[in-house]
């Protein structure tokens, strides 16, 4: 789904780092030293990050259909 604005446990901004973290992450950078370049020391705004799925997509394209056989 849609990234917190802020962590559960601690209340720490992580929203505006998500971009940052896939980009790099996905250039082949380790998680590990990206979430240390980005300030993430705490565990609990870690896991924000390393569990975060972004299925968002996924769902549009079945909204997107609903949406077209209601008309």
């Amino acid at each position: 789904m849609i990234i917190p604005v802020r962590c559960f446990s601690c209340g720490k901004l992580v929203g505006d780092k998500w971009e940052d973290f896939v980009k790099k992450v996905k250039a082949g950078e380790d998680p590990k030293v990206v979430l240390d370049s980005l300030g993430m020391i705490r565990y609990c705004c870690r896991r924000m990050l390393l569990s975060h799925v972004d299925i968002i997509d996924e769902i549009l394209k079945f909204y997107e259909e609903t949406q077209k056989k209601e008309f």
